[in-house]
C-alpha cells in the first residue's frame, strides 16, 4: 500500500515536494487555503497530482500518514492543531527532500542577516571551483524540486 502524504501549501516548496513525493511512489494530495498560481497549478495537473485550492478538506488531510507543511502556516493554525492532535507527523520540505538527496553534500546557511548574500557567494565560489552545484531554498528552486528533477540548468544535480 502506498504511503499517503498531504502537502499544505502549493508554492515553490510545496509543489517541489509534491513532485518528489510522486516520483518516490507516494499517494500525494496538495491543499492550499488560497488560490494556486497558474504555473504551479499547471505542474500539478501535468504530473497528475491531486490538489485543491482556496480550501482545506479536513477528511483528506486528517486521513494521511504524514503532512509536509509550508513554513508560512503557523503552528497555532486550527488545522495544524488538529493534525498534531491526531498524531500525524508534520515535516518540512527540507526534511522531506533530505530523505532522497543521495550522496549529495549540503552547505546550510542560517541566521538573521546576510543569508542570501552568503549563499550567492558560496555558490559562486563552488561553481568557479568546478563543482557541480545548485542554490536551493529561498534562492532559485526548492530543495525538493532539485532532488526530484536531478537537474540544475541542464546539468546533473549534486548539492554542495
Amino acid at each position: 500500500m502506498k504511503k499517503r502524504i498531504v502537502i499544505l501549501g502549493a508554492g515553490e516548496s510545496g509543489v517541489g515536494a509534491a513532485l518528489l513525493a510522486k516520483q518516490q511512489g507516494y499517494d500525494v494530495f496538495v491543499s492550499d487555503g488560497s488560490e494556486i498560481k497558474e504555473v504551479y497549478k499547471k505542474e500539478l495537473l501535468q504530473s497528475n497530482i491531486d490538489f485543491e485550492e482556496a480550501m482545506h478538506t479536513e477528511e483528506k488531510i486528517l486521513g494521511t500518514d504524514e503532512v509536509m507543511k509550508s513554513p508560512g502556516i503557523p503552528e497555532k493554525n486550527a488545522l495544524v492543531k488538529k493534525i498534531r492532535a491526531k498524531g500525524i507527523p508534520i515535516i518540512s520540505e527540507i526534511e522531506f527532500a533530505y530523505r532522497y538527496k543521495g550522496d549529495s553534500k549540503i552547505i546550510a546557511i542560517t541566521g538573521s542577516n546576510g543569508k542570501t548574500t552568503t549563499t550567492a557567494l558560496t555558490w559562486h565560489i563552488c561553481k568557479h571551483a568546478g563543482l557541480d552545484c545548485a542554490m536551493v531554498g529561498n534562492i532559485g528552486y526548492s530543495f525538493a524540486r532539485q532532488v526530484a528533477t536531478n537537474q540544475y540548468h541542464g546539468r546533473s544535480f549534486r548539492q554542495v
